[in-house]
């Protein structure tokens, strides 16, 4: 059932099924986190509600634009970023989105320049990865306790705040 309530303390909660095999359902807020060219993390979009992640990319792209002035060189994103609308848009504005391209694979060899790229956008996508769980293993997302719909969204908030501030540091 769509929408349904799971907490009558929290009726802003909704199931998110994920798929994974430890917790296939998750409950909770879902956001999207950027990371930029200093390895500092931004939230782009959070919401309690289950939403298809690839429909954020134009958005943060646009935004990405208007701080900037500039669109960005690359995007290193998960698979489900990389529908042909997302590849699309990315290639009318000259950003390479990471990842290998929609349908079959070719037949002809990628050349060594094709496969460091690859191998290197790799690398660096692992960035994203860690942020997450650096908050979760030090900073205090793993668990959130609060209760209040501004005060969860606030807690994730400082969680990525304080990464952030460790990373400075550092």
């Amino acid at each position: 059932m769509e929408n349904r309530i799971v907490s009558i303390s929290q009726p802003w909660i909704r199931p998110i099924v994920r798929g994974k095999t430890k917790a296939p359902v998750e409950f909770g807020a879902k956001f999207d986190l950027s990371i930029d060219d200093s390895g500092l993390g931004r939230i782009e979009k959070i919401s309690y509600d289950a939403y298809n992640e690839s429909t954020v990319l134009v958005e943060v792209v646009e935004r990405f634009r208007e701080r900037t002035g500039y669109y960005p060189e690359r995007l290193l994103a998960d698979q489900i970023y990389r529908t042909r609308d997302n590849r699309n848009f990315c290639k009318l504005h000259g950003i390479r989105l990471s990842g290998p391209k929609l349908g079959r694979p070719s037949l002809t060899k990628q050349s060594s320049k094709e496969k460091k790229q690859e191998y290197q956008d790799n690398t660096d996508r692992i960035e994203v990865e860690h942020s997450f769980s650096l908050s979760k293993r030090c900073y205090g997302m793993d668990l959130i306790r609060t209760k209040l719909y501004d005060t969860t969204l606030t807690s994730i908030a400082l969680s990525v705040f304080v990464t952030n501030l460790f990373k400075i540091q550092s």
